[in-house]
């Protein structure tokens, strides 16, 4: 193993880290050696808390240099986590905001033995731990392994089905993208630090406006530079997936506020003609890629045939087109969240305040103008929810749907990410390769909702 470069990289973050809340502690009005203290400890646990389960494999002799590089990458992460949540220990702004989220939250309290509650929390917690904590550690466990379907034994792999995906065949891309998310970044640090001190008016706001602009970019920029560390093969599944996860989502939430606000309209027989809308969500997604199967077949599917029959048109095989294959997939997963999201949408349409509207009616505002000024940003929340739901749905459960319709393909066309890990892992019976992939997707989907809730969530009106 080499042991100088583990102790020098796990010893760097814990003086970092140390340095630099002793620095916050300063600035928060705290002592620097308290802060001092909790950055070295905290710089030293983060680090180890994800090293020593792997053994530090990454440093060992045999390791290749890109999983040293690896390695050291887990260690900066997971140093910066430990700073991060320090840093906001000794907040005491975010202290007043946890505890003013605490004041509103009313809290039951049990007389007597203080075992009931754990007693009435049993059942919950039993359900978690079998089936989501534990599950989830063996995963991260397998990861690390050779393990092959029905094979009775596993060889340790260290880090190597992680590494297996990395090969940035487009350097240029990766670092051109990443110092350019560097330094919108440090624009928009700097700008914010400028507002802070600046009177509220139309400057300021512009500015804001920009900062949010940049923000936006800056991630634009680490996507690209995210898709440019992959190899050329996964890569592709990386921008399948996007591909399709930003249709399912921007094309089901915009047609189902549509229909949500048409069908909310007061005519005769509305309560039917909305359970008829909302029927589909009760259909799995394998039995929505059948249906779109049948319907969108070249030789005898129903839309070939009234195309023919009334237009004179052929449909080509989607089979073979790759983007006709990718608006069939992203149509079925629509079709098939449709209903979810009519069901928020409708009960949503209902909390519009009615006075906004009539006064915004005796101002002069046309449906358009009410619908973009009132209605839109009554609906917020529950747009941001759905938002949320329907990329997990995107990302997770589409798997169904693409299998019976398209099997991933043409050429890979269709094979997202989590087609990708099922695919390698049962008929490839490669199970560490796919488990490791699963980490890598869940990781990027808690990276992507995080952004959502810092950047989207922020501009949400809850009406207060």
């Amino acid at each position: 193993m080499n042991v100088p470069l583990a102790i020098a990289s796990v010893a760097l973050v814990a003086v970092v880290a140390a340095v630099l809340l002793a620095q916050a502690a300063a600035t928060f009005g705290r002592s620097r050696l308290v802060g001092a203290l909790s950055g070295a400890i905290l710089g030293l646990a983060g680090p180890l808390t994800v090293m020593l389960p792997l053994g530090f494999c990454t440093f060992e002799q045999a390791a290749t240099t890109i999983d040293r590089w690896f390695g050291l990458s887990l260690i900066a992460g997971a140093g910066y986590v430990a700073f991060a949540l320090g840093r906001t220990a000794l907040d005491p702004a975010a202290q007043a905001r946890r505890r003013r989220r605490g004041d509103d939250v009313a809290h039951g309290a049990f007389g007597g033995n203080p075992i009931i509650p754990w007693l009435l929390l049993a059942p919950t917690l039993i359900v978690l731990v079998v089936f989501l904590y534990w599950p989830a550690l063996r995963t991260m466990r397998l990861s690390t392994q050779l393990a092959r379907l029905g094979a009775p034994r596993r060889g340790e792999r260290c880090v190597t089905n992680f590494t297996e995906l990395i090969g940035p065949d487009i350097p240029w891309l990766v670092m051109s993208a990443t110092a350019m998310a560097a330094l919108l970044w440090t624009s928009i640090w700097f700008a914010r630090r400028h507002l802070a001190d600046s009177p509220i008016g139309p400057a300021r706001q512009r500015v804001e406006s920009i900062t949010r602009w940049a923000s936006t970019a800056a991630t634009g920029a680490v996507l690209l530079a995210i898709a440019g560390i992959w190899t050329a093969d996964y890569r592709a599944v990386f921008v399948v997936t996007m591909i399709i996860s930003f249709g399912t989502v921007a094309g089901g939430i915009s047609i189902a506020l549509g229909i949500a606000y048409l069908a909310y309209q007061p005519i005769r027989g509305a309560g039917l003609y909305r359970t008829l809308l909302v029927w589909p969500y009760a259909i799995s997604p394998p039995i929505a890629g059948l249906l779109f199967f049948v319907m969108f077949d070249a030789n005898s599917g129903i839309i070939e045939h009234t195309l023919d029959s009334v237009f004179g048109l052929a449909l080509p095989d989607y089979r073979t087109n790759a983007q006709l294959a990718q608006f069939v997939v992203v149509l079925a997963s629509i079709w098939k969240t449709l209903g979810y999201n009519l069901l928020f949408y409708i009960a949503g349409l209902q909390t519009v305040p009615k006075d906004q509207m009539e006064a915004a009616m005796l101002d002069g505002a046309g449906s358009l103008q009410r619908f973009r000024y009132v209605v839109m940003p009554a609906l917020s929340p529950i747009t941001f929810f759905l938002i949320v739901t329907n990329l997990t749905y995107a990302f997770f459960e589409t798997y169904g749907t693409i299998e019976y319709l398209t099997a991933g393909g043409p050429a890979g066309q269709t094979s997202v990410a989590m087609y990708e890990i099922i695919q390698t892992a049962i008929p490839g019976r490669d199970l560490g390769r796919g488990a490791a992939q699963s980490l890598v997707l869940f990781g990027g989907v808690v990276a992507l909702t995080i952004w959502q809730f810092r950047s989207t969530g922020r501009r949400v009106s809850y009406g207060h």
